[in-house]
């Protein structure tokens, strides 16, 4: 039988190497959780009859979209640090609230007082939000530990909620997100290369290693340690980069082969190159900037040398942002991308930044995670930000969203 067929919408959309195909008056079917055919509705339904699949969509006056893929999150935290959007608003800089115990450290302390359980129930609770905005593939960072037995903690949680949840959870290992209190950055990289790497890596669970390489926290060469000791542990290397100083995180990226290079605030002309050179996937994260207030990255000195620029939320407690659709609208407002290219961003090329080839097309045989959207066309994404337009995710083929209510 066939698991599914959604039919009659006014537009299917696919995203290929060359970006954004519409399908007009379009349906996709999709066996054995992925996509079987996709074009024009008469002729799918003809082959795949809506009442023999187990599940059946009208989209009439819809639109249907690749599943968003979030390929920059640290979605597992605990505690609250709302009064410090606040105090930024006051004027207070991340790295002076960073310097007075808050932010990450903050965190951090939150974290490990915690328990599995709440660590949990709370990232749960996160990725219902997420699917309900249709975002059916999320990289979620460790990082809020800054230890071996609160790393490692994060990480099986991630691993938890991934079994728990149709949202399919990526995760990260960040040890190197921060310099604990009491340590400087030399002697707790030490411990992350002794310590952390190892036990991670006799777990299991970690796909990536990423480090945050920005002045005051780890340099070039800490970042490199760090990434190079994981890719020896088969760790895949992501690199925070060029985020509120220009320090040569970008270029460690492109010589290391990493999987993305992210944030990119400040990266220049030499950085794009050498990032699109080396193909790595360059992540941006426009939710950031819009939070602190700061310039954009410049999307279009990537997207004019052919790059797949990629979109995440960087959701986080500075970055209280958990919906794709969003990071859709401030790529087209905050960066001057259009709506295709800042929808192939959360899509396909967001894929490309998590190793996940064919993911976030809904080409045919690719994995079938849509969203279908109560809009007449895919431009309403970043055009109708204020409300979620998302009314079914399917998951494989499967429901994991229907009217807007989530079934996890």
């Amino acid at each position: 039988m066939t698991d599914a067929v959604v039919h009659g919408a006014s537009q299917v959309v696919t995203v290929g190497d060359d970006g954004v195909t519409v399908h007009e008056d379009a349906a996709i079917a999709v066996e054995d959780g992925r996509v079987a055919a996709v074009g024009p509705s008469d002729e799918v339904t003809r082959e795949y009859p809506p009442e023999n699949a187990a599940t059946a969509v009208d989209a009439r006056g819809q639109t249907v979209v690749p599943g968003f893929v979030d390929p920059h999150t640290h979605a597992l935290f605990a505690g609250d640090r709302s009064d410090e959007f606040a105090a930024k608003l006051r004027g207070k800089t991340y790295q002076e609230i960073l310097a007075e115990g808050g932010g990450i450290l903050r965190t951090v302390e939150a974290v490990r007082a915690a328990s599995d359980e709440a660590l949990c129930a709370h990232l749960l609770d996160t990725l219902d939000t997420m699917l309900a905005h249709g975002t059916t593939t999320v990289e979620v960072k460790s990082g809020y530990g800054l230890d071996v037995e609160t790393e490692l903690r994060m990480l099986s949680v991630m691993a938890e909620a991934d079994a728990r949840h149709p949202v399919d959870v990526v995760p990260t290992f960040m040890g190197a997100h921060a310099v604990p209190q009491g340590l400087d950055a030399e002697e707790y990289i030490d411990r992350v290369l002794s310590e952390q790497l190892p036990a991670v890596a006799e777990q299991g669970i970690a796909e990536f290693c990423d480090v945050f390489c920005e002045a005051d926290v780890f340099s070039v060469d800490q970042s490199r340690r760090v990434l190079e000791a994981g890719l020896e542990y088969g760790l895949t290397p992501k690199v925070h980069a060029e985020e509120f100083e220009h320090l040569g995180g970008s270029r460690l990226a492109a010589e290391l082969g990493a999987a993305s290079a992210d944030h990119l605030l400040q990266a220049t002309d030499d950085d794009v190159a050498a990032l699109v050179e080396a193909g790595v996937t360059p992540v941006l994260l426009p939710g950031t900037a819009f939070s602190l207030g700061a310039e954009y990255a410049d999307a279009r000195a990537f997207l004019d040398r052919g790059a797949p620029v990629a979109l995440a939320t960087d959701f986080n407690p500075n970055c209280y942002s958990q919906t794709m659709g969003f990071a859709v609208t401030l790529g087209c407002v905050g960066m001057g991308m259009t709506p295709a290219e800042s929808l192939a961003g959360a899509t396909r090329n967001a894929a490309l930044a998590l190793d996940r080839e064919g993911l976030g097309t809904l080409t045919e045989g690719a994995p079938a995670d849509l969203a279908v959207v109560d809009a007449p066309s895919y431009v309403h994404v970043p055009y109708n930000f204020a409300v979620n337009t998302v009314e079914t995710v399917l998951k494989a083929g499967e429901p994991a969203v229907e009217s807007a209510v989530v079934r996890r």
